[in-house]
């Protein structure tokens, strides 16, 4: 069964064309990159998916069913910026969580805090950037969502950091799930992706299997990135 499909999808704010006739087909069991320059139309194709902006003209469908309450049920998003109060304590905002969303676990969630050495006593005003950063993606992947939407999920993180976030992206997913992932850091990331998709002022470029580049291209996903978008 297809997880997500766009059916000429397009958004236009004013008379500004931001996405244009988008069809794009995605499978459950993958992990794939949206990438494109700034501009290009990602976080706003991300927000027509999760339901947070409605569409100009086209059609939407999660598990076959339109973009809606039974969607927003088996989408985990994590958007580009922080959504929670600084004022809460980490722990306050899992009992939040387990309440809110039937498939939250919090037992994942204080794994995973327990590995990256966050308190969960600690309020979210004490915590640095970066570590903001990870709680809100610890508090996504710790649903068990059908689908993943990660929005810039490394870029306030130091490299050090990077293989762990990525690390704990990989290990707290389902296999029948996909996580769609948006970044500039291109050749952090393109070691766990199955596809990738190139986004260019509002219109797909390129949707591809990852091997089937490397092995008809010949380089790297970054290397191309960059000739497509003469970076």
């Amino acid at each position: 069964m297809t997880l997500l499909e766009c059916k000429h999808l397009s958004k236009r704010f004013g008379k500004r064309n931001v996405l244009s006739d988008i069809n794009l087909q995605l499978s459950g069991g993958h992990i794939i990159g949206l990438l494109g320059p700034n501009g290009s139309g990602k976080t706003t194709l991300i927000k027509l998916i999760c339901g947070l902006l409605t569409p100009t003209s086209g059609e939407i469908y999660v598990n076959e069913a339109p973009i809606g309450t039974s969607s927003k049920k088996v989408i985990s998003y994590l958007p580009d910026h922080s959504y929670l109060n600084d004022w809460m304590r980490v722990r306050d905002i899992i009992d939040y969580f387990d309440d809110f969303y039937e498939d939250f676990d919090s037992m994942r969630a204080y794994d995973m805090l327990a590995k990256l050495k966050i308190n969960p006593s600690d309020k979210l005003k004490t915590m640095s950037k970066g570590t903001k950063e990870k709680v809100q993606l610890i508090l996504v992947m710790s649903r068990r969502a059908d689908l993943y939407i990660l929005d810039e999920p490394i870029a306030g993180v130091d490299p050090a950091a990077r293989d762990y976030i990525l690390d704990t992206i990989l290990s707290n997913y389902d296999e029948h799930a996909s996580i769609l992932i948006s970044t500039h850091l291109i050749s952090d990331i393109e070691n766990i992706l199955d596809e990738i998709i190139f986004l260019q002022n509002g219109v797909i470029r390129l949707h591809a299997s990852v091997d089937d580049i490397r092995q008809q291209e010949q380089k790297s996903i970054d290397a191309l990135f960059r000739e497509v978008f003469k970076c």
